[in-house]
């Protein structure tokens, strides 16, 4: 099995951090325009590229306030199911916090391992980006991209 690892410093309170990963509105202004999702533990929340020719749908697997996101990818895409996508949010200072995030539990780096790698960097920093107030645009537009 593998993991990616990324971790960030992001210039805002970890309640910013949360609520960007945890709800349709946020998740729309940093990774995908075609997102469908409730903050919600035991949901599935579905993620759609490309005009939805590929699709992740994510079981909200924990929600810890402030401090936890863990999904479960369900699938579509093959190299993608069973997976577990993790943000622990870390406060360190009233309006900083450091962003882990864990993509685990792959089970070969061949395929699309290296390519999501590259990209899941790309767009924490457009999360980054969202949360510090610089950027509303989503990574992909749910389109073509």
């Amino acid at each position: 099995m593998a993991d990616m690892l990324h971790e960030i410093i992001i210039n805002s309170a970890a309640s910013n951090v949360y609520d960007a990963i945890t709800t349709e509105t946020g998740l729309k202004c940093w990774w995908t325009a075609d997102a469908i999702t409730q903050a919600e533990q035991g949901s599935v929340a579905t993620f759609g590229f490309g005009g939805r020719a590929t699709v992740f749908r994510m079981r909200i697997e924990r929600l810890e306030k402030d401090k936890t996101v863990h999904w479960h990818c369900l699938g579509d895409a093959d190299e993608w199911e069973g997976t577990d996508l993790k943000f622990d949010i870390e406060p360190t200072g009233q309006h900083q916090s450091v962003l882990h995030f864990r993509h685990a539990h792959w089970r070969s780096t061949e395929g699309w391992f290296a390519m999501s790698n590259t990209t899941w960097g790309a767009v924490i920093v457009r999360l980054k980006e969202f949360v510090e107030g610089r950027s509303s645009q989503p990574y992909f537009d749910g389109l073509g991209q």
